[in-house]
């Protein structure tokens, strides 16, 4: 009998090895060409899987698939004993407007200008084994971002004559473990190697780059948005005062500049890890309550090379050929290139509290609380550029020369409500639907039309069909309704932002 049985499991990991191999495989092919993902709980989207998210994103309390590794590893122990197969994609159709309608940030009153980033897709892929009281997988998930893009003749480009944008994109290849203590009882916890990748095209205008570097007269509030230092603006400072710049207009333009351009990477990047742990616990047939803490990053700092970063300047032409000014000006533009380092982006610590009661055979009911701590990692927003040796020209001067940039963020914590139900019409067919409303995490005062999470309030309805016994297809539709928030006069690519949102989900479940 005992040879019987160890004949048996050697058999089952036979056939489950090969799976294995295969999820790792695809999950760090998908790690590779992942896309970003423009997120809706600040960064974070509003939901992982279809199940789950067409129930407002509440999942602590009861089995919502492989996106439970995303969500509360322990539902893991829930499910049937087997093999489950999850294949997903998700599409994110942001539609965001920034205006200048106090005319603080250009010559043209009322001056708009829509974001053409209105599609990004996400696939994620999951697999998970439960033998006995354990269950355990792998996965590739995305975790998150956000992202906009405004033509090179929008207000937000400053006269650069080149596009702003932004892309920032995480994304995790989990290992999820989930064991059953007793038949109501399962804890579970996962270890996530995280990837985190960012490109940026900002521009600002001159008295934003004096104020943050300390050197705007006009006004006595110096570092309203943060601060600017280093041997770069040393150096800068001291053509200044040697009179290398018209004083009524110095700088007309400052711009960081580091993009692929590609929809699937970001040009600095960086990875590490994170973790999760939770639990969840069957009351009685009925009701069920479910927890999970989702541990703070520990990424990398996201470093690239080739990165620019750009002065448009009313130079003195006496200055620029003999080095003594004369009072006659000419427009010029100082291009820097080097090393950019993203410093401390991390994502944050979250934890989640939740029930699910069935109603009945066919009705069960679900909400969750969910707490995200974006003030611990949304501070500010950090970078050192290191000028590379050789550069030509008036940039010469800045050889080898470092600019420290920071931009304050001081977003708030982020406390999500998720309630939805989910209803089986027939033994083919479930019904879903749900609301996700969470508050706006970014301050007035801060708001940057590059990075407009600004979303609040989700509307959700899904739908699951059972093809056989092996197999079904879930889907998801999310609707964020239009949001409108105006940030302060003189920020960065700053203004009055509209965004509003469409979302969707679909996966393919396969059981074995």
């Amino acid at each position: 009998m005992k040879m019987e049985t160890k004949i048996k499991k050697e058999e089952e990991m036979k056939k489950t090895l090969p799976v294995v191999l295969y999820l790792l495989f695809i999950s760090i092919a998908l790690v590779m060409v992942s896309t970003t993902a423009f997120a809706t709980n600040g960064m974070n989207l509003e939901g992982y899987g279809p199940i789950a998210t067409g129930m407002g994103g509440a999942s602590m309390a009861y089995d919502n698939g492989t996106a439970a590794m995303m969500n509360n590893p322990a539902t893991l122990g829930l499910m049937p004993e087997g093999n489950r197969l999850d294949v997903a994609l998700g599409y994110l159709g942001p539609n965001i407007t920034a205006k200048d309608e106090s005319n603080s940030f250009s010559t043209t009153p009322g001056a708009s200008s829509s974001s053409s980033a209105n599609a990004f897709y996400m696939p994620a892929i999951g697999w998970v084994q439960k033998a006995g009281q354990m269950s355990y997988g792998v996965g590739m998930f995305s975790q998150g971002g956000m992202g906009s893009e405004y033509d090179a003749n929008s207000f937000l480009a400053y006269g650069s004559g080149e596009k702003v944008r932004s892309e920032v994109s995480v994304g995790r290849v989990l290992v999820p473990f989930a064991y059953e203590i007793d038949k109501n009882f399962s804890v579970g916890a996962s270890v996530d190697f995280v990837w985190a990748g960012m490109d940026l095209k900002m521009a600002m205008n001159g008295q934003q780059f004096f104020n943050m570097a300390g050197m705007d007269m006009s006004t006595p509030n110096q570092h309203q948005y943060g601060f600017a230092s280093g041997s770069m603006v040393d150096a800068f400072a001291g053509m200044y005062m040697a009179g290398a710049f018209n004083p009524a207009n110095p700088v007309p333009w400052a711009r960081f500049d580091f993009s692929d351009s590609s929809a699937f990477t970001g040009k600095a990047k960086g990875t590490g890890f994170g973790a999760k742990v939770g639990g969840v616990y069957k009351v009685n047939d009925d009701i069920s309550i479910g927890a999970a803490y989702h541990s703070k990053t520990a990424l990398s700092d996201l470093e690239t090379s080739g990165a620019k970063v750009s002065f448009n300047v009313n130079m003195d032409i006496g200055y620029a050929t003999t080095g003594t000014p004369n009072g006659s000006y000419m427009p010029a533009t100082i291009p820097l290139t080097g090393k950019i380092k993203v410093q401390d982006f991390e994502w944050p610590q979250m934890a989640g509290i939740g029930m699910a009661f069935k109603v009945s055979n066919d009705l069960m009911i679900v909400a969750d609380y969910k707490w995200i701590n974006w003030a611990a990692v949304m501070k500010e927003f950090k970078m050192t550029f290191t000028v590379d040796a050789g550069q030509a020209g008036m940039a010469a001067a800045f050889d080898n020369t470092v600019l420290n940039a920071s931009m304050d963020q001081k977003w708030d914590d982020q406390n999500v409500i998720m309630i939805g139900a989910a209803y089986k019409i027939d033994a083919d067919w479930t019904l879903r639907g749900g609301i996700n409303y969470a508050n706006n995490p970014i301050p007035d005062t801060y708001l940057n039309a590059l990075f407009p999470a600004i979303e609040k309030t989700h509307v959700i309805v899904g739908a699951g069909y059972m093809i056989d016994k092996a197999s079904t297809i879930d889907a998801s539709f999310t609707y964020a309704p239009e949001v409108k928030q105006t940030s302060g006069p003189n920020a960065p690519a700053g203004g009055t932002v509209t965004h509003s949102q469409t979302n969707a989900q679909v996966m393919y479940s396969y059981r074995f």
